[in-house]
């Protein structure tokens, strides 16, 4: 006989996402396996309900309660799965915490994942999201992936080709949003290892401590440190991290603005764009430090948004729409959040 699925209703949401907003769920479910889902797909209540896949609920900004099914991945389980000339296959479920299974491969002795330290939310998300950091993105170190198809009810595999990876965004927040729930993701990881320091803050912090030809584990020591310096821990003040992606521009966009604030941070890419430091420019509109009701920006680092204590959703996303605004103002540039809302 199939278990009954526990589901609740009526769930707090607050203790499960990073900025502590005070929201609801119409029901919830703590999912342990892919036969659960299949469970939710096959009752007629729970497959009409919207759905909302949530991991570390760090890269979320609930405006409202969420009159839906919440699906929480709580999946469990790390292992190697193979290898070829030039990488170790590694492969994690969904519901594993990024960075401790980051610092799970450096024990083991595996390196390619150690710029990425410190990331929250879960290993299912990072694809997503295509999380990244100091010069490292997961696209990167990325083989394939499992996921559970709502539609057909079957799962599926997805190779590096078909996520269509860019810059914070892969194939589910296009065609697969909404339809699909990553179940475990396996990562090559490179035999032959060289350290990403390319990133001033990173360089600065390996020679500050003496050291010159950095192990995976000194860099991953380095990007903690760094992290823990500029931003805020969640368990003390609400956030999700940086709000804002960084804006990518034309070189002629970037050359104008170089012109009128030779002070601009900005980093070339492949394609002859320009990235620019989104923290930068919300610092130069005076932003940092300062506060809309309960919602506010960082006072060490402008590119966080922060609860200060009972902000609502909707004060975060004002506080957002304001800070966007003015930068549009003074640069002429639209930024855009990196959180997903609900």
């Amino acid at each position: 006989m199939t278990p009954v699925l526990p589901i609740q209703y009526e769930f707090s949401l607050q203790h499960l996402n990073t900025f502590g907003i005070a929201a609801k769920a119409k029901a919830y479910l703590r999912v342990t396996s892919v036969d659960m889902l299949t469970q939710v797909k096959s009752d007629d209540f729970l497959a009409r309900l919207p759905k909302l896949v949530l991991g570390g609920g760090s890269n979320l900004l609930l405006t409202r309660d969420f009159a839906g099914l919440v699906l929480h991945m709580c999946t469990s389980g790390v292992e190697i799965v193979g290898e070829d000339a030039e990488s170790i296959h590694v492969k994690a479920a969904a519901g594993e915490n990024w960075h401790q299974f980051v610092q799970w491969t450096l024990q083991q002795g595996m390196a390619g994942l150690e710029n990425l330290s410190l990331i929250p939310g879960s290993v299912g998300a990072a694809p997503i999201q295509n999380i990244g950091a100091y010069g490292v993105e997961l696209k990167d170190r990325f083989f394939a992936l499992t996921a559970f198809d709502f539609e057909t009810g079957g799962t599926f595999v997805l190779d590096h080709s078909a996520c269509h990876f860019a810059y914070r965004d892969s194939v589910f927040k296009h065609a697969l949003r909404d339809r699909s729930v990553v179940l475990d993701v396996t990562f090559a990881l490179p035999k032959k290892w060289h350290p990403d320091t390319q990133y001033a803050d990173v360089a600065n912090e390996l020679s500050a401590r003496g050291i010159s030809a950095p192990t995976p584990t000194d860099v991953s020591d380095a990007v903690i440190a760094i992290r823990t310096r500029k931003l805020p821990d969640p368990a003390k003040i609400g956030n999700a991290g940086s709000f804002f992606k960084n804006p990518v521009v034309s070189a002629a966009q970037r050359d104008a603005l170089l012109a009128t604030c030779p002070q601009l941070i900005s980093y070339a890419q492949p394609d002859g764009k320009y990235k620019l430091a989104a923290g930068w420019l919300i610092d130069r509109c005076g932003w940092k430090g300062k506060s809309l009701g309960a919602a506010g920006v960082y006072e060490k680092q402008a590119l966080v948004l922060v609860n200060r204590g009972g902000a609502s959703g909707q004060e975060i996303a004002q506080l957002a729409k304001a800070i966007q605004m003015d930068v549009m103002s003074k640069f002429g540039v639209m930024l855009e959040p990196e959180p997903v809302f609900i």
